[in-house]
């Protein structure tokens, strides 16, 4: 059965897809299905990449399913990231002096607010911060504040989390003390407020990645799942919003597919495939 639009499609030359709550299941495992399907369409002539908020140190455990010439745009389009030689070869980082700036004007202003930074090389937390996700907390991380960052860290994202106040305020409050000095996106983690530098989103880092490969926007279907896919969803010629999609991202989207948990991704290449 075909998925859920109002005019017939393409095959496109890109599937450029999320990972959490989009390609890979609630438990955060790849389906079998999923690779099977990514592996027809790379058969097929159609390239693959993988867009996510997981930052680089996250990505080594999924290397298997990356096809292509193994990159992966991640931290929100911050890194390109090479699984295959773990190696960090593009990146588009937080400056220093405005880090420093945003961190001491989000203390000031939101109650109990903790940091952590995703660099290329690791990660640096602050005592601190609430960690949502401790299955990716080194075993040999030592907490400092965001003001010990070595002058050398390249920081992709920096994350923000306060648990002093409700989750659904914490992304908008630390917006309005930002302003326009730097980007806030919502990945789908209650109250984790993910900032970058000016511009740097999902579709920058894929307009970039599609410039060197030389497709155009009409040429790719986009998947993904939650607000910070949106400017992805919009930018691809087909953008495709998982049935379990945040409802600004499904807003957003052209075209809608089964569930992460139902291999919405899989099944939708399989029926562009006529598998």
């Amino acid at each position: 059965m075909a998925p859920a639009g109002d005019a017939p499609l393409r095959r496109p030359r890109l599937v450029a897809t999320d990972l959490d709550g989009t390609l890979l299941r609630s438990d955060g495992v790849i389906s079998p299905r999923t690779p099977a399907a990514l592996r027809a369409a790379e058969s097929a002539g159609i390239g693959v990449v993988f867009v996510t908020a997981r930052p680089p140190r996250w990505l080594d455990a999924l290397a298997d399913a990356v096809g292509g010439d193994g990159t992966v745009i991640s931290a929100n389009g911050a890194f390109d990231y090479d699984v295959r030689t773990r190696t960090v070869v593009a990146s588009c980082p937080l400056d220093r002096g405005l880090l420093l700036e945003i961190v001491a004007d989000l203390r000031a202003a939101v109650p109990g607010i903790g940091f952590s930074a995703e660099l290329s090389s690791g990660v640096h937390t602050e005592p601190n911060y609430p960690e949502l996700h401790p299955r990716w907390v080194p075993d040999d991380l030592v907490p400092a504040p965001i003001e010990d960052l070595p002058p050398d860290a390249v920081v992709g994202k920096l994350l923000a989390r306060t648990e002093h106040l409700p989750a659904d305020e914490v992304i908008p409050r630390v917006a309005e003390v930002l302003g326009d000095r730097a980007l806030v996106q919502h990945s789908g983690a209650g109250g984790l407020a993910e900032i970058s530098a000016p511009g740097v989103t999902k579709a920058a880092g894929l307009v970039r990645w599609c410039a060197r490969a030389g497709i155009g926007p009409a040429d790719v279907w986009a998947f993904g799942d939650m607000p910070n896919d949106i400017p992805m969803l919009e930018w691809a010629g087909v953008g495709w919003a998982v049935a379990n999609a945040h409802p600004d991202a499904r807003a957003a989207a052209s075209r809608t597919c089964a569930s992460n948990d139902e291999d919405g991704v899989a099944r939708t290449l399989e029926w562009a495939l006529g598998l």
